[in-house]
């Protein structure tokens, strides 16, 4: 029995079938179901648990080397909330692009985990070192 790091099954069994240069996509609540892309589902209530929460858990056993996220994150939220995404981020790039060039980007993800952040554009994309 794992007794340590990530215990969800089906979101190691994910985090697994990453590879190099692959991306995964990290969603907040709102973020739209995407047909075809296996999605887990870890949102319990609002708020529980948010993305940074998923993104400690990630960067403990996953190498991501770069990060891309939605340009309107950074107008809808406040320097403190930037501020903490861009520490939880480490040593991995963070690229900020339009929305709409955001989500073309889905659909190349090897999964989507969605969690339970009510934070505006909190939407982040992965990319496997």
């Amino acid at each position: 029995m794992i007794i340590s790091g990530i215990v969800n099954p089906q979101l190691q069994s994910l985090l697994c079938r990453v590879r190099h240069t692959n991306s995964l996509v990290l969603a907040d609540v709102g973020f739209p179901s995407w047909p075809g892309l296996e999605t887990v589902d870890l949102s319990l209530v609002r708020g529980v648990p948010t993305v940074l929460q998923v993104l400690q858990a990630l960067r403990g056993q996953w190498q991501c080397g770069e990060i891309f996220m939605a340009q309107e994150f950074v107008a809808h939220n406040d320097r403190r909330t930037r501020a903490a995404f861009a520490k939880a981020c480490g040593g991995a790039a963070l690229r900020f692009e339009p929305h709409v060039a955001f989500k073309q980007r889905v659909p190349h993800a090897i999964g989507l985990i969605r969690t339970g952040d009510p934070i505006q554009y909190a939407n982040m994309i992965l990319v496997s070192a």
